[in-house]
């Protein structure tokens, strides 16, 4: 595997933040998102808590990305909003599927070396509203980046109660995993062993989003993990 940092990203500006701050208040109203907290912040001041944002979900300025092909060698097109544009990074993963479905990949410390290139308002000419990745190589080893063996199951949004939703990708997310955890408990493995080796080893591929009302997400297992 080739590591990559999970977090990438500039600074938002102040009025960008505002309307990051007003959107995301209103989902958590409904407990879909975790507004700001002074008990949890750093400083631990009210008023820096309750103008700061939370560091768990990605933006428009990057973040907490955690895409396995940003490996050394990739390019990140980051949309500059503040002054100085203010770049961090860190959250460095050794290894991890595309999903992290049980909320953290093989983590480790490291030194990430980073070279810079300002294409002033290249993002405005182009409409780019959020983070964009190039490359010119593989990601990973090919036998990684695209594994010759593997086993794979796939879900649809159809809930436990044999309810149909249409169209619901997190849903059809959810139940691939499912099968995927079912899958590697025959394995000798426990459903916790499982659930770990799902969020740094398999790969959540949306396969189609046509054939309404259920589209398809598959997640795959490279078979070679278990040599």
């Amino acid at each position: 595997y080739n590591p990559f940092p999970g977090t990438i990203g500039l600074a938002p500006s102040a009025e960008l933040r505002g309307r990051i701050t007003e959107r995301e208040g209103r989902l958590a109203e409904s407990g879909a998102a975790l507004p700001p907290d002074a008990g949890g912040a750093v400083p631990a001041d009210t008023r820096i808590a309750g103008e700061g944002l939370r560091t768990i979900p990605p933006r428009e300025t990057g973040g907490n990305l955690d895409i396995k092909q940003m490996t050394p060698g990739a390019s990140i097109l980051l949309p500059v909003y503040a002054e100085g544009a203010l770049f961090s990074t860190g959250d460095v993963h050794y290894a991890q599927g595309d999903c992290e479905a049980c909320g953290t990949a093989i983590e480790m410390r490291s030194a990430v070396h980073v070279t810079f290139s300002l294409k002033k308002g290249e993002a405005e000419r182009q409409g780019i509203k959020s983070v964009q990745i190039a490359r010119d190589d593989y990601f990973a080893a090919p036998q990684l980046a695209a594994p010759r063996r593997f086993h794979a199951t796939t879900g649809f949004p159809v809930t436990e109660e044999g309810e149909n939703v249409a169209n619901d990708l997190t849903l059809a997310a959810k139940n691939a995993l499912l099968a995927m955890i079912a899958h590697i408990e025959t394995r000798g493995y426990d459903r916790q062993q499982a659930y770990a080796i799902c969020s740094v080893a398999v790969d959540l591929r949306i396969s189609q989003v046509v054939d309404v009302p259920n589209f398809i997400v598959t997640a795959l297992l490279p078979l070679d993990i278990f040599m």
